[in-house]
């Protein structure tokens, strides 16, 4: 054993849910995101000498979990294959089902970067500029596509009801 594993395992211990959820939530998929989380922790242990010394290796996770998803997206589209997966029986945080269910229909439909916004902004609790480290972009970037996000998000889901979703992830 490594004297890096302990450190390690213990960072996975303590983070791992949270980090699933946000490979779930970017891609709409529960074995999908379990996949791309297994993954991103290969990615991370082969470099976890270096990651460990940085303020947040949470970001670093989230990044390589939110590329992923990017390049699963992108080589999805060059063969013209749409997933559309149903979701995990119970809900990662909304308390109405229903409401989760819709709202995880309606972020499926936006393009992967706005999708990994909105989950980093909304469920994560990120700033725009937290956002914009993990995406590797500028802040105003960030803005931008939240903005483009929600304005679809509103479109199919209608004001309140989205709103209400929001409210919900927070709970």
């Amino acid at each position: 054993m490594s004297d890096l594993e302990p450190d390690f395992g213990a960072f996975v211990a303590a983070r791992a849910t949270s980090l699933l959820r946000v490979a779930y939530l970017t891609c709409g998929d529960e074995t999908e995101a379990e996949d791309l989380l297994q993954t991103a922790l290969e990615r991370t242990y082969k470099n976890w000498d270096r990651v460990a010394r940085y303020d947040n290796p949470d970001a670093y996770v989230r990044r390589v979990i939110i590329n992923a998803v990017i390049n699963r997206a992108r080589r999805r589209a060059i063969l013209n294959i749409i997933p559309m997966h149903s979701p995990p029986e119970t809900s990662v945080r909304a308390s109405d089902p229903d409401l989760f269910h819709v709202l995880m229909d309606a972020l499926r439909t936006l393009p992967p970067r706005q999708r990994a916004v909105i989950v980093l902004r909304y469920w994560e609790d990120l700033s725009e500029t937290q956002t914009a480290e993990v995406l590797g972009c500028a802040v105003g970037t960030v803005k931008s596509q939240t903005s483009k996000a929600m304005a679809k998000l509103r479109s199919a889901l209608g004001r309140e009801t989205l709103e209400g979703a929001i409210k919900d992830a927070h709970a």
